[in-house]
């Protein structure tokens, strides 16, 4: 089934994606994927090497931190 997952937080989106979701391991994929373009987006913001790897560290966790994340099926 083709599902989106999308991730707000304070009325902001930060994920938004179609994924086919058949079982818990495709979520986890899922998931996975979204974390991954969140981690990508946030270290393609970075304006320098310095400001790079000050902030490498800091995790999506800290981005993720009170956002709601929703799953619907997409026909």
């Amino acid at each position: 089934m083709k599902a989106r997952l999308q991730i707000t937080r304070d009325g902001a989106v930060l994920h938004s994606g179609v994924y086919d979701i058949d079982d818990a391991d495709d979520f986890g994929k899922a998931c996975a994927r979204a974390w991954s373009a969140l981690r990508e987006r946030q270290l393609s913001q970075e304006t320098s090497i310095g400001a790079l790897m000050e902030n490498l560290d800091r995790s999506v966790l800290d981005l993720l931190a009170g956002a709601e994340i929703t799953v619907a099926a997409v026909r």
